[in-house]
């Protein structure tokens, strides 16, 4: 019969408790140490020595996380009905806290983000909440990071991702945003011709002065008119006085020059 060497069982077992005393934990985790029961402290990056069965860790990521905040009914200050689905992110800046102050971080935060969005989006209307979205997202974010700070989260950003509409708010929306458009082509139009009515009086003021002038524009109609091949042209009764006049007055200017 073979004979089995009395210390390879020891050195196996020797074997087996140094195998579960070693940990890696990776540059963005940390490990939570608990001997007996009790917090030790945080430890890692890097390879970790625990002692066996005395000794636990718990693994903390530091990464920065993201959670979906799922949509909901939410009511306005002005009672207009709306689903809002939103975006946080959130990092652990203190394992310890992370895991001894609370039982589930995660899920702890993603519950009093839904609560946050709803209280704060109920204090503001429709159209402040379409117009100041930057603000109300920084509102949120301050809320939150202010219940997660004594769980060891910092909250680093949340952001309104979607807001959805009552169809028949959107057909509203839609005919106040074509009534304004109107509204700004008429007051565009009005400009137009206020404008268009001065440069009016002041060519007739400057006509009434040089009454050649009002001649010399007539000229220049009949002369547009002769390039649309138009066969006949309608001289006034007065425009031939008023050419002689003109031609008379531009002699007189002549000899006295």
């Amino acid at each position: 019969m073979l004979s089995i060497d009395p210390l390879i069982p020891i050195i196996l077992v020797v074997l087996g408790l140094i195998f579960m005393s070693l940990r890696i934990v990776k540059e963005y985790d940390r490990g939570v140490i608990f001997f007996l029961g009790k917090v030790t402290g945080v430890r890692g990056p890097g390879l970790i020595i625990l002692i066996p069965i005395l000794e636990q860790m718990t693994r903390v990521t530091l990464r920065t996380i993201t959670m979906n905040i799922p949509s909901q009914k939410i009511i306005t200050k002005d009672n207009v009905s709306i689903d809002i689905a939103a975006v946080a992110y959130y990092k652990i800046i203190d394992p310890q806290k992370s895991v001894v102050a609370i039982e589930d971080i995660t899920n702890a935060v993603n519950q009093i983000s839904q609560t946050t969005v709803r209280n704060v989006v109920g204090q503001f209307s429709l159209d402040q909440l379409l117009s100041q979205t930057r603000d109300i997202n920084l509102q949120i974010k301050n809320v939150i990071d202010a219940h997660t700070e004594p769980w060891g989260a910092e909250v680093t950003a949340v952001e309104i991702k979607d807001i959805t509409l009552p169809e028949n708010m959107q057909r509203a929306m839609a005919k106040e945003a074509e009534a304004e458009r109107e509204r700004r082509a008429k007051i565009v139009a009005a400009e137009g011709e206020f404008q268009a009515a001065v440069k009016l009086g002041e060519a007739a003021d400057i006509i009434a002065s040089h009454p050649v002038a009002l001649q010399l524009r007539t000229l220049q109609t009949m002369a547009e008119i002769a390039t649309e091949r138009n066969s006949t042209i309608i001289f006034p009764a007065q425009f031939m006085t008023t050419v002689q006049e003109a031609i008379s007055t531009i002699k007189q200017d002549s000899s006295s020059k």
